[in-house]
């Protein structure tokens, strides 16, 4: 019967614990009735919060995926609870596996740190970072604003992929989880178009989205992703990774399933009306054609590749569906868009001649508007990543900043073509293509300096400058790529 007996101090443990859910209920119901439901929700986001911080210091890994994922998904947080700053979480979340990491330094192989795609990030976040000495006296709340997608994610996502992502199993991870995200974001996008808007997403059409997301009365599905460009680009890309995974060395049933995947996916791309994606395709086409050093692809892919192209430029063919309409318009010298950037940059080029440092970051686009409304540069728009480059660094800034990518490309093309495994060979081959795509289509669009493609083309091109170490990690017993 002893099992029946509860002694006193465990009786007066769990009064007080009793007692003290009795005092929180009842302070939780007096605040609440005297400042609404304000206060429970505020709780619970501190429950969340503090478990979230709790879960990432007990596992960094799980806080690097937290980041991934929170990079897909934020803007809904975004446009549905407007005024809060829902995009430094992607801050939060990266600086909290940052410390988290420190606190489990041992766990880590820091000399993968020692590579030169790392290096050159670091280099360009030092570059940003003096930038806010830059002579044409731009906002400093502008710079803060814009170096974040210019140098800090880039920086970050590149330093946490080295230490976490280093296996070929978490090159797996991250093809299943851009590709799982992208596929949500496609029915997500066929959601407003068959149901409708949210609440959030028509505010954001009333307060200036309409202009470019209602073409001749259509939507450009956005899906949860900032913009229709951003959405139909990373669409573009990432079905063109799953389409050149589906030609690789894997079971049947994958193959089928990764060529539906892609086919759904670019249907993404043409609901966006994304005209710049068309280039994201052709460019990560070509990349792939060629760094598969195989002859029969090589002819095979160039007639086809330059089929589409012809069919889109010199014919007529399904201009009746408003998708393949718009998507042709891309193709058009004489469109009228086409020819206002240039005009545009012409005039970028004439003020910039005695400017070789550019007008320092946060002086173009949205942050421009809002932070540097008295500088000339603002009132332009850039409508291209590479003109942003060019107007915030200057003449100067975009000869570095070109150089570094044609050097990471090339870098890579190199890492590629020794890798021996060939299931991984197209595993790095769909990323390097991909990224290429982000790359040139960004010279239509602010493509790669947004999210998520910003966090994809870091972590595609961490993976591949690590190739050598998967490749010999699949050259051991036993170990064979899935």
């Amino acid at each position: 019967m002893r099992q029946y007996i509860i002694s006193l101090p465990e009786v007066f443990q769990k009064g007080m614990l009793l007692l003290l859910g009795l005092l929180i209920v009842l302070i939780v119901g007096f605040a609440t009735a005297q400042f609404g439901f304000l206060v429970p929700v505020a709780l619970i986001i501190l429950a969340v919060i503090t478990s979230l911080v709790v879960g990432i210091f007990k596992n960094p890994m799980a806080g690097f995926i937290a980041s991934i994922s929170y990079s897909f998904l934020f803007f809904i947080l975004v446009r549905e609870a407007d005024g809060f700053p829902f995009g430094v979480g992607i801050e939060l979340f990266l600086f909290l596996t940052l410390i988290a990491t420190l606190v489990h330094f041992r766990s880590f192989d820091w000399s993968l740190l020692k590579n030169d795609f790392f290096y050159l990030t670091l280099f360009w976040f030092i570059i940003s970072v003096l930038e806010i000495a830059n002579p044409a006296g731009a906002s400093v709340a502008g710079w803060m604003q814009e170096i974040r997608t210019s140098a800090l994610y880039p920086l970050l996502f590149t330093f946490l992929a080295f230490l976490f992502f280093n296996k070929y199993k978490h090159l797996d991870l991250f093809l299943k989880l851009v590709i799982v995200f992208s596929i949500i974001a496609v029915i997500y996008g066929i959601r407003q178009t068959l149901i409708g808007l949210t609440p959030g997403e028509q505010n954001f059409l009333d307060n200036g989205g309409a202009s470019t997301h209602l073409i001749w009365g259509r939507l450009r599905v956005f899906s949860f992703f900032s913009n229709a460009s951003q959405f139909g680009t990373s669409q573009a890309h990432i079905g063109l990774i799953a389409f050149i995974l589906a030609l690789g060395p894997f079971k049947w049933w994958k193959k089928i399933t990764l060529f539906l995947i892609a086919a759904f996916l670019l249907y993404g791309m043409l609901i966006s009306g994304t005209r710049g994606a068309l280039f994201a395709l052709i460019v990560g086409g070509i990349t792939a054609i060629f760094l598969s050093k195989n002859y029969k692809i090589l002819i095979i892919g160039a007639i086809v590749l330059a089929s589409g192209v012809s069919v889109l430029k010199f014919t007529t063919i399904g201009n009746g569906n408003y998708e393949i309409f718009r998507l042709r318009t891309a193709l058009d010298p004489e469109d009228a868009s086409l020819n206002t950037r240039f005009i545009n940059q012409e005039i970028l080029k004439d003020y910039l001649k005695s400017r070789p440092f550019g007008g320092g970051l946060g002086v173009s686009g949205f942050w421009g508007a809002k932070y540097n409304a008295d500088k000339f540069l603002s009132t332009v728009p850039p409508d291209s990543y590479w003109v942003k480059v060019w107007v915030m660094y200057g003449v100067v800034g975009l000869v570095v900043w070109f150089s570094m990518m044609m050097y990471i490309l090339g870098k890579g093309f190199g890492i590629i073509w020794k890798i021996q495994n060939k299931g991984l060979r197209y595993k790095l081959i769909a990323l390097s293509s991909g990224a290429a795509g982000i790359f040139f289509a960004s010279y239509g669009n602010e493509i790669m300096n947004d999210m998520p493609s910003s966090m994809i083309i870091s972590i595609s091109w961490a993976f591949i400058f690590m190739g050598p170490r998967l490749d010999r990690e699949l050259s051991k017993p036993n170990q064979d790529e899935k």
